[in-house]
């Protein structure tokens, strides 16, 4: 028998998962809200893998109880994720994925291309993952994962924020407003620079950021986060003194 998979957050993006793990003969574990996690914890001390499923803005709040006998089998798959979200809270080695697929309620997963992971669990799940026909690609190293955890972030920041001014689908605003998506996904990039204190080659994140969008061009630009996201990028880039002209006026149109 293999040892259990713990999920933490069994939303929609936790059940495809689950449904992977469940495929390769893994019994599932979740903890919900109503649940005492470290009670958990003692329940399953040893298990292959705890998959943080829970929204973006709850990852912090778990992140800062994670029992200690869980920390060194995390793994976490959130949007808008950087290293220094789970580093400081000393968790210096978690399997971290960039999810490239879509799960609406009602709907099976959507994928858009292959989800890049790294980590000491990625091989459990890419194999997860390919068990329910979800492409999977495995980095070598630290820097390929920063890089594709940037990329990830252009893409949704992009779309998000420019889709505030311009609506429609990502094939559309390649296509008819590639201005405001250039301009927009350079400002992002930047503030990813100063968040992360690295220079990154700004031309290889938008052809990557592209291939996305070819991957479905008809993926709508905005979601209901879009407003909050483009406020959290303008506090990110005032704090690091970033310049960002473009997402000032979206914002000052939004509010008008």
């Amino acid at each position: 028998m293999n040892k259990p998979v713990v999920i933490i957050g069994v939303g929609e993006m936790g059940g495809v998962f689950a449904r992977g793990f469940l495929r390769l003969g893994y019994p599932v574990y979740p903890v919900t809200r109503n649940m005492d996690i470290h009670q958990c914890a003692e329940d399953i001390p040893d298990p292959a893998m705890v998959l943080l499923a829970v929204a973006e803005n709850d990852l912090h709040t778990v992140l800062g109880i994670i029992p200690q006998n869980w920390r060194n089998k995390l793994a976490l798959l959130q949007n808008e994720l950087l290293p220094d979200d789970w580093k400081q809270y000393q968790l210096d080695n978690p399997s971290v994925i960039s999810v490239w697929f879509e799960k609406k309620k009602g709907q099976d997963a959507k994928v858009i291309i292959p989800s890049p992971v790294y980590g000491p669990q990625s091989q459990l799940i890419c194999d997860a993952l390919a068990a329910i026909d979800i492409p999977c690609d495995r980095l070598s190293d630290e820097d390929q994962l920063l890089f594709e955890l940037v990329v990830k972030n252009v893409y949704i920041l992009t779309t998000n924020i420019a889709g505030l001014e311009t609506g429609g689908n990502v094939g559309e605003l390649w296509e008819h407003h590639r201005k405001v998506a250039d301009t927009i996904s350079r400002e992002v990039i930047s503030i990813q620079q100063a968040m992360t204190g690295r220079e990154f080659d700004v031309e290889k994140l938008i052809a990557s950021m592209v291939k996305a969008f070819e991957g479905d061009p008809e993926h709508k630009c905005m979601g209901r986060s879009a407003p909050s996201r483009l406020q959290r990028a303008l506090q990110q880039a005032k704090k690091f003194g970033v310049s960002v002209e473009k997402m000032i006026d979206i914002s000052a149109a939004a509010n008008t």
